[in-house]
């Protein structure tokens, strides 16, 4: 297997910290250094279908952002399926995995100048098919950036928990990376923080703050979300929505309080709050509405309908109630997806200006 290509394994505390946001941010921050950047994420639970192969969405974004040059099956060489752990058990293949995946990295290593690896959840997790990714970061040679949540007690007690899986397996925790603290305590917590964790003897490299525009999901993942259809501007299905409204007012008082990018969830036949929503569109392209979602499957008369489609606002019609849309979009859990170009953008600059790239790299050569 490839031992000279130098390489980073991005790992977490737990799901859903930013160990994607991170490496995509570095991918771009490390090409100050470095032209040609690989990309592999071994052990990937979220998948798409790709030409008949299931394919870690992480993989696909970063391939799609960066055109890594990179065969996709070579970035996502195991795909957990829902019945993966069960066959494993039942008969072991380990060596066969393990092969899978050093020969994956030496594709995605070939002829670059450094490659990042991405992991998947904590550092245990992939223990019950023999493939944690302190496990991974060991087969691969690989040191470990770690991205933990924003705070203090928690986030150093699950860094020393996870850290200790990684040195048990022999492999080095060159720092931490903070990510999603709330801007009003950043200087705060941050100082408070590095002490706790050099304390303990790990390094700081960066802290990020929690932005207020990548939780947001395109109205495309909404969709999807409320099992829903466009009737109207599905190619705007790339904006992004800031809020959740439930049309149970009057038309008066519809627009009190609403911030811009707002979606309205109303059923279909509140035709008042239709009409006002949809009137003042056309006269103010300004107004706060990003679309609205039509609830119960239920769609107005032909005249609001025409002045729907003639008001420049997306339209989505979903059999769920108002009250489902909303909780669903509420508890969605947002990933950055190939094309979120606004999204892309923020997370390089956050990751350029927050993170410590000439410190973690004199770490990972020392």
């Amino acid at each position: 297997m490839n031992t000279t290509t130098p390489r980073l394994f991005i790992a977490a505390t737990e799901q859903n910290t930013g160990k994607t946001t991170t490496a995509l941010g570095l991918h771009r921050a490390l090409h100050d250094r470095f032209q040609r950047i690989g990309f592999i994420k071994p052990v990937g639970q979220r998948f798409v279908e790709v030409d008949g192969r299931r394919i870690d969405e992480d993989s696909v974004l970063i391939r799609a952002t960066f055109d890594t040059q990179v065969p996709l099956e070579d970035m996502s060489p195991i795909a957990v399926e829902p019945d993966f752990t069960r066959r494993y058990i039942d008969g072991a293949n380990h060596a066969t995995l393990v092969r899978r995946i050093q020969n994956a990295f030496d594709r995605a290593a070939w002829e670059k100048d450094f490659c990042l690896i991405e992991g998947t959840g904590h550092a245990g997790v992939g223990s019950v098919f023999d493939l944690s990714n302190a496990r991974v970061a060991k087969i691969l040679g690989s040191k470990v950036l770690l991205v933990v949540p924003g705070g203090i007690g928690r986030p150093i007690d699950e860094a020393v928990l996870n850290k200790a899986l990684f040195d048990k397996e022999g492999v080095e925790v060159v720092g931490v990376v903070m990510n999603k603290l709330l801007p009003s305590k950043m200087d705060r917590i941050s100082d408070v923080a590095r002490k706790g964790f050099e304390r303990l003897g790990i390094e700081l490299l960066g802290v990020m703050p929690l932005d207020d525009v990548l939780p947001r999901p395109t109205l495309k993942q909404v969709c999807n979300h409320i099992h829903g259809d466009f009737i109207e501007r599905e190619e705007d299905s790339h904006l992004l929505v800031a809020d959740i409204l439930i049309g149970a007012m009057g038309p008066s008082n519809l627009y009190a309080g609403t911030v811009p990018g707002t979606l309205l969830v109303v059923p279909g036949d509140r035709e008042d709050v239709l009409f006002a929503a949809a009137a003042r569109a056309q006269e103010d392209p300004s107004q706060p509405f990003r679309a609205i979602v039509l609830s119960d499957h239920l769609l107005p008369g032909k005249a609001v309908s025409r002045l729907l489609a003639n008001s420049r606002l997306p339209v989505i019609t979903s059999r769920l109630d108002s009250y489902t849309i909303s909780s669903r979009i509420h508890s969605m859990t947002v990933k950055t997806l190939p094309g979120d170009t606004e999204k892309i953008s923020r997370i390089e600059d956050l990751i350029t200006s927050r993170i410590d790239v000439p410190r973690l790299l004199e770490k990972l050569e020392a």
